[in-house]
């Protein structure tokens, strides 16, 4: 029989009242509260109580205030209450050899902005220095905003170094202001290098930027366009539409064909670099630099194919198991649409081995290993890092369905991984046992500059469906016209998949011709 134990419950007669928090805490705790619900007056409140009971005060308190400050100081009715005492806790802060953090010198800054005093703000931002503290791109963009405002741009600039020496990056908002006070001061060659900015860093621009065209209209309209890395090419006025792209990458607005973006030459070299790196730390060197060694006499490959990842496809089931008929019918696909031009299919030796084994496999490996269509990889060694550095070092296609998430590719980074992805992988079904590729889209969802000389901004879309997503195009009248057609104007009118640009001239044929994608993944000089 269990043993009844002596330790009873504590009846609520019986339980110890907690302890009171410490005045401190107590008052940490309330003004937390007050950050939440955003009550910047019960806040001071507590602040001049706590000044009156000598409480004493710590980093926490004085950032929590800073903050809640900083947060009304753009609100035309508290603005005035929230410059005042913002300000006075700062002091008090310092008085009390208060070491300020980012966090305390972004709300002061932001403060001194509100106040239309961008010198104080950035001289704060510089101040970190001395307490060991960096800045974030958050801490310079009070400095930054108001001296683009102000249309102060030498000293917009210095911020923009600033930033730069810190090893931050600009991100949109940054780039919108700069680019639009560039503009507005007539500086041509930093308005080119500002919407270049731009391109690189965002696929798209938001909704504020495109609805109102913004500092790219502003831009483009002063100063011209063109992607040559020249800076601005031809003369004349610009006109700036929002319309579509159909889905085979024509503009609806000019009819130019925009392109599927790759990345550069540079970065194509250090991706390859990265992942050779990567590969010899993770493989066993000697096999991986025969491959490298391997592939550098035998670089004429346009695909590269992931064996297993097209093998094991749809294979988890009683029977399943690896099938060769589908690898087959890839590997004859991609070598019809490259014209007669065979694929490289990486594969591990333990799983060819096994199929040379299998009587029913042995005659179509052998016809693969004839044509130079298999490269084999070692025991132990993971495929992954040879179809990869594959397909980077040639510049190829990659025709595989892994998404590339995992750890190895983590190890990448995503700079300009996505671009990459987006630009040369092609993705597979089986549907019923007929094959279907999909190949890279035709044109990329990125800002673009053509060599005419125009302009094309996708604007943020809600929905997935592409067609639907608008876009600025930005040209010259009659700059995108063949050869011996004159200018005509240019007309919104409405189709099937939203708001477009019409040639009136054309307006009978609407339907673009569709363009096959080209099956080489690898870049093309441009024509003349």
């Amino acid at each position: 029989m269990a043993t009844p134990s002596h330790h009873q419950n504590p009846t609520p007669s019986t339980k110890k009242k907690k302890t009171h928090k410490n005045p401190e805490a107590n008052f940490l705790y309330e003004l937390n509260s007050c950050s939440k619900s955003k009550d910047l007056k019960a806040a001071i409140s507590l602040y001049d109580s706590a000044l009156s009971n000598n409480t004493r005060l710590n980093q926490s308190h004085f950032n929590t205030l800073l903050y809640l400050c900083s947060t009304f100081a753009t609100d035309p009715d508290s603005k005035d209450l929230a410059l005042r005492y913002g300000f006075r806790v700062f002091d008090h802060m310092m008085a009390l050899n208060i070491h300020p953090n980012e966090a305390s010198i972004t709300s002061i800054a932001r403060l001194s902005a509100a106040k239309g005093d961008g010198d104080y703000a950035f001289e704060m931002v510089k101040k970190l220095g001395d307490y060991q503290v960096s800045p974030r791109l958050r801490t310079y963009e009070p400095a930054l905003f108001c001296f683009c405002q102000k249309l102060e741009a030498e000293k917009a600039y210095e911020v923009e170094e600033d930033i730069d020496k810190m090893g931050l990056s600009l991100e949109e908002p940054q780039i919108a202001a700069l680019l639009k006070l560039s503009a507005d001061t007539w500086r041509g060659e930093r308005v080119y290098n500002y919407l270049h900015k731009l391109r690189r860093s965002v696929r798209w621009v938001t909704s504020e930027i495109g609805s109102d065209v913004g500092s790219v209209k502003e831009a483009i309209l002063r100063n011209g366009g063109g992607w040559h890395g020249l800076g601005w090419i031809g003369e004349g006025k610009w006109v700036v539409k929002k319309g579509n792209v159909e889905p085979n990458g024509r503009c609806c607005c000019c009819g130019e064909q925009l392109d599927c973006v790759d990345i550069d030459d540079v970065e194509t070299e250090k991706f390859a670099l990265s992942v050779a790196g990567l590969a010899l730390e993770r493989e066993v060197k000697a096999n991986f630099r025969e491959f490298q060694d391997w592939l550098e006499k035998n670089a004429d490959y346009e695909a590269i194919v992931d064996g297993a990842n097209i093998g094991l496809y749809q294979q988890n089931f009683a029977e399943g198991g690896f099938s060769v008929l589908q690898l087959d019918a890839v590997i004859k696909e991609m070598y019809t649409r490259s014209g007669n031009k065979w694929p490289l299919v990486i594969l591990h030796n333990k799983r060819v081995r096994a199929l040379l084994e299998n009587p029913s496999h042995r005659k179509l490996v052998e016809e693969w290993m004839a044509n130079g269509v298999l490269y084999t990889t070692p025991h132990g060694s993971n495929d992954d890092w040879y179809w990869l550095y594959a397909t980077v070092k040639l510049r190829c296609l990659l025709v595989t369905n892994d998404e590339m998430r995992d750890h190895i590719f983590e190890l990448l980074g995503s700079s300009f991984f996505l671009k990459w992805k987006e630009r040369h992988q092609v993705r597979y079904t089986f549907l019923k046992g007929a094959l279907k590729l999909q190949m890279p889209p035709a044109y990329s969802i990125v800002i673009q500059e053509s060599e005419k000389g125009s302009w094309h901004v996708p604007i943020v879309c809600e929905s997935d469906e592409e067609s639907l997503r608008s876009w600025l195009c930005i040209t010259r009248p009659g700059g995108c016209e063949d050869e011996g057609k004159t200018g005509s104007t240019m007309e919104t009118c409405e189709i099937v998949n939203g708001p477009c640009c019409k040639s009136s001239e054309n307006r009978n044929n609407e339907k673009c011709d569709d363009k096959t994608t080209s099956m080489t993944g690898k870049r093309k000089e441009r024509s003349p």
